[in-house]
């Protein structure tokens, strides 16, 4: 599909139709970002989206330790009141 960057104040932008936006499965909020000289539009995902693919990967690396609490501080002991 051809199309034309429409001046919108000091930036430029691109319209899509409406079929194309609804095969795409786009909403209100996009990705927009640059891979291999093309633009690529995709919907935003949540904001954790693929955390648990994640976790599951560091469960299987062994990597999902407990970080150990901080050492105390010279604040902690000299200037901390409760």
């Amino acid at each position: 599909m051809k199309t034309r960057l429409v001046r919108i104040g000091n930036s430029r932008g691109l319209r899509l139709p409406k079929p194309l936006i609804e095969e795409a499965g786009l909403k209100e909020d996009v990705e927009v970002t640059l891979r291999d000289g093309a633009l690529v539009i995709t919907s935003a995902d949540h904001p954790r989206a693929g955390w648990e693919s994640a976790v599951q990967l560091l469960r299987e690396r062994r990597e999902d330790y407990v970080v150990p609490e901080p050492a105390p501080t010279k604040f902690d002991d000299e200037e901390w009141e409760w």
